[in-house]
């Protein structure tokens, strides 16, 4: 069988993409708006804003088309644009956002909002979001990669396929929706298998698979750390090994995304034989966004022509309020504008019917001129009580610097502002079965924090009096997540606290 992986591979470097690689990124993305607009022309949303009058100006001036477009599209948040379009299309109604009737909705929650958002996927996103998984899958050429991993099974752990029908459409997981959606040609390396992926119960699904995986040759493994940390700890013990290379001697690759791998790397590589290739993957239910093109580096490649227009707001307050809410007359700017080292919110027009859509992530371009990035945190998952600015990008790093000091492993975390004395503290609470002294352990927390960020150090000696450390088993924080009906897939930790969550999380663990 190393023939099939051999023609594999040299097929996969015949593949590369290049129109994005000989493009620049400003032509790339207005092409693409270009598209949209003339696709959803005569849908509702372009009548009412008229989008045949935006569609005139792309012959004009090099950027008349866009100051017209934000000119007269307003920027919507998931309320504004559910409230006003997509709950028509929720109920059936055709021509709303896009083309046609939606038949698919992916429900998305997030890690802070306690109701599901119902994310319309149109064919059309469906096949973009499989071309840009053909994509990635054509990036592993740049990878020194033997031919037995393109022979090996793919191992994909996401929420349960099962979708719900209701009335004139279904609903169900991101992952679901794709997956009634395969190739035909990759099904064959697809596990845990349409069977086990279509069931329901977390607990039924990873003993089934956990059972099966003596019998699987696993070359790549896809999902979120957390739940895939626990899929391998527990086949590990399942069938009495040192390591899942005794078992799946091919295992090369973990893709993941949704959060940071820095936290549960330590973790992991306790439970490999051999060091791995870990890809980061930025698919949201609202589309494929970008994915890491290149070995040894940390940035993802914003995909620029499938399907997807991207604006950027700078993250900063003249453009959001204190609680992360974006004001309507935020400042926005084009791929040609942003600046490296930047943080920005993403806007997204999509060929799903989102437009001007804020998706509540920020990024950080790395290298303008690859298009690449980094996810540095959420517009809503960040502290600032006293101006601290602090990012879910320092807490990560903060956790992975204090992890390899203190040799243990911090899976789950998060952290929370609370009022102190007659100012400000920050309370984390820390996810480790390993012993660890809480006072040293918030000791060099605050240490490698003031490090990595000055706003922070200032504060430290001004309004921010305190750092409080409360070390909890990490059954803990996967029981909370099964409390609130969010065990496995896609689901992730909160990493930052506030209000109502927060108090019902101090209730929870006391």
């Amino acid at each position: 069988m190393a023939i099939l992986g051999t023609l594999l591979k040299k097929g996969i470097k015949l593949r590369e993409n290049l129109e994005q690689e000989y493009t620049s990124p400003f032509e790339l993305q207005k092409k693409e708006l270009k598209e949209l607009m003339i696709t959803a022309n005569q849908t509702e949303f372009g009548k009412y804003y008229d989008f045949q009058r935006i569609l005139e100006q792309f012959r004009r001036g090099h950027k008349d088309f866009y100051r017209v477009y934000k000119e007269s599209v307003p920027i919507h948040d998931y309320n504004k644009i559910y409230k006003d379009w997509w709950q028509l299309a929720l109920k059936g109604a055709k021509n709303i956002c896009w083309p046609g009737r939606v038949k698919y909705f992916a429900l998305s929650s997030g890690t802070s909002e306690a109701s599901s958002k119902h994310i319309p996927v149109t064919k059309e996103m469906t096949k973009a979001i499989q071309r840009t998984s053909v994509r990635q899958i054509i990036s592993l050429s740049k990878y020194d990669l033997p031919p037995e991993v393109f022979e090996a099974g793919i191992l994909m752990i996401g929420g349960s396929t099962h979708l719900n029908k209701k009335g004139s459409y279904f609903e169900g997981d991101l992952s679901g929706i794709q997956a009634a959606r395969l190739p035909f040609w990759f099904q064959h390396f697809y596990k845990p298998g349409k069977k086990i992926a279509s069931n329901r119960n977390w607990d039924n699904k990873l003993d089934e698979i956990v059972k099966n995986a003596k019998t699987w040759d696993i070359g790549i493994v896809v999902g979120v750390p957390a739940w895939i940390q626990i899929l391998l700890e527990k086949i590990i013990e399942y069938h009495r090994l040192n390591h899942i290379h005794e078992i799946w001697p091919n295992l090369l690759i973990y893709v993941h995304g949704g959060v940071s791998m820095d936290p549960y790397r330590k973790g992991f590589e306790r439970l490999l034989g051999r060091p791995i290739y870990y890809i980061e993957t930025y698919l949201a239910s609202e589309g494929f966004i970008a994915y890491q093109a290149l070995p040894k580096r940390k940035t993802m490649r914003l995909v620029l022509n499938n399907g997807i227009f991207y604006e950027f707001i700078p993250f900063d307050e003249k453009n959001f309020s204190p609680s992360g809410e974006v004001k309507p007359d935020a400042e926005t700017f084009l791929i040609d504008e942003v600046e490296e080292g930047k943080e920005y919110a993403l806007l997204l027009s999509t060929c799903s019917g989102a437009w001007r859509y804020i998706i509540g992530d920020v990024i950080k371009f790395v290298s303008i001129e690859e298009s690449e990035i980094i996810i540095t945190g959420r517009t809503k998952h960040f502290l600032s009580l006293c101006g601290e600015h602090l990012s879910v990008d320092n807490m990560n790093k903060a956790i992975e610097l204090v992890s390899n000091e203190l040799n243990i492993t911090i899976p789950e975390f998060a952290v929370a502002g609370i009022p102190h004395q007659t100012l400000f503290a920050h309370r984390w609470f820390i996810g480790t079965d390993d012993q660890v002294d809480p006072a040293k352990l918030k000791d060099r927390i605050d240490h490698h924090l003031k490090a990595l960020n000055d706003d922070y150090a200032v504060e430290r000696s001004a309004a921010l009096r305190d750092v409080i450390v409360d070390v909890l088993p990490l059954k803990k924080f996967y029981d909370w997540m099964e409390s609130k009906g969010k065990v496995g897939g896609q689901n992730k930790f909160p990493r930052v606290m506030k209000n109502a969550q927060l108090e019902e999380w101090i209730k929870f663990i006391s």
